[in-house]
């Protein structure tokens, strides 16, 4: 996370990860100087502001420590009513472009049973994201698989292929709703 301990490492996992150093941004320890009275601030709080070099800061109106982005990775306070206000000063920046659609079909088997199948559909279907989501209870084992495009019909095209695979193979399946 982005919190005030040593077991947030966010900050700097992003920083090494784009090659860029990490320190306490003037921006983020003005707000939080700004947010917290004197008596209230110490080093764990003060850590909230490392931000990496180059990093656009995100308000946060909830508790003031920012969230930061550098480059395509926005970086969030994990606590949900946190992460939610984060959110809504970003909403105009996700606003437009065309949505993601997914599909879900459950097999009655075991991912393993069908994990060929589904190696050589994704190969067929390369821009069609397959993603599969194994469960199990009592001995029983089956396999939710879900289909992603924008294209709707790019998704019954894989997944109708794959439910035709997976019956010819002797195996259940049925969509989700």
């Amino acid at each position: 996370g982005i919190g005030p301990t040593h077991d947030d490492i966010t900050a700097d996992a992003i920083a090494a990860a784009f090659g860029r150093s990490i320190s306490h941004d003037p921006r983020a320890v003005a707000i939080l100087e700004n947010f917290y009275p004197e008596q209230m601030r110490n080093e764990a709080r003060m850590r909230m502001a490392r931000i990496p070099e180059g990093a656009r800061l995100i308000d946060n109106p909830v508790s003031a420590a920012p969230g930061f982005v550098v480059e395509n990775v926005y970086v969030m306070a994990g606590v949900p009513k946190i992460f939610e206000g984060m959110l809504e000063g970003l909403v105009s920046e996700f606003a437009g472009g065309q949505a993601m659609l997914s599909k879900t079909l459950r097999i009655e088997v075991g991912e393993g049973r069908i994990a060929a199948i589904l190696g050589a559909l994704q190969n067929k279907y390369p821009d069609v994201k397959l993603g599969c989501y194994p469960y199990g209870h009592d001995g029983h084992y089956a396999a939710r698989i879900v289909a992603r495009h924008r294209d709707e019909k790019r998704i019954v095209e894989a997944l109708s292929e794959l439910r035709q695979k997976v019956e010819v193979e002797g195996f259940d399946c049925d969509y989700e709703a």
